[in-house]
């Protein structure tokens, strides 16, 4: 059988480690990821041929992976995260779709999902995401920066709570900035703004700001930035943030 496990590996701590991804990283003669990611399962990893393609060569990690599993090698894709949240399951589907090799036809495919940074964010501040929330990747590179922009506008108009990912990078700093300017035309400046950096990880660091206080130099390419709707509340004594579904309201 040739098999292809897409592994969620989660925020980094092998604690938030899905038992469906330990048992099939348990499976594979052969993974694929980024050096980052891999060193982090390395516990798990002894006798298995590990791959490890630098950041940039996501297709190519993608490609390689399904050439390996069509070799009748099990194999595992890694990703951080849930590898369908702007990550590397979506490639693979993509690459069957495009390509179309005879070799990949019957390649069984397992998506393992897994914890998300934002759920790591929430669960550590209280419960921001308790009502109707969404995530939008400030990252240009794939998606057109004019398309972002309508999608933060769109969001905010709806009163969503937001999920920044990818909000800034070393060559990249001003679509947080835009993104916050946009957001104090529809949200009050006090409205509560998470900053997660390194979750679950060494040197994990968690703040809380109000959205006109928000530093965009206190953020860098391992952070996820969360923004409350207008109900969203501070419970600042403790630092504790939740977004109310209604259930007071209807009482």
């Amino acid at each position: 059988m040739k098999k292809l496990y897409l592994i969620s590996t989660g925020p980094g701590d092998l604690a938030y480690l899905p038992p469906l991804a330990r048992a099939a990283i348990q499976q594979c003669s052969d993974i694929v990821g980024y050096g980052l990611y891999l060193d982090l399962l390395e516990p798990l990893s002894n006798g298995i041929q590990q791959h490890n393609l630098p950041l940039g060569q996501e297709t190519e990690r993608a490609r390689l992976a399904l050439n390996l599993a069509a070799e009748a090698k099990t194999t595992g894709l890694i990703s951080s995260g849930d590898i369908g949240i702007y990550a590397m399951a979506t490639l693979v589907f993509e690459l069957l779709d495009y390509e179309n090799q005879a070799s990949w036809q019957d390649i069984e495919i397992a998506v393992i999902p897994g914890i998300s940074a934002l759920q790591v964010l929430a669960s550590k501040v209280g419960a921001p995401l308790a009502h109707d929330f969404c995530t939008i990747s400030l990252s240009d590179l794939l998606t057109p920066w004019d398309v972002i922009e309508k999608r933060i506008h769109a969001a905010a108009q709806g009163d969503f709570v937001i999920a920044f990912y990818n909000p800034v990078s070393r060559k990249r700093r001003w679509q947080l900035e835009k993104a916050k300017q946009i957001l104090l035309n529809y949200k009050s400046a006090d409205t509560p703004v998470m900053i997660g950096r390194n979750l679950s990880r060494d040197n994990e660091s968690i703040q809380i700001e109000s959205l006109q206080t928000l530093d965009i130099e206190q953020v860098d390419m391992l952070t996820l930035v969360m923004v409350g709707n207008q109900q969203t509340r501070w419970l600042s004594q403790k630092n504790y943030i939740y977004t109310p579904r209604g259930y007071r309201e209807k009482q």
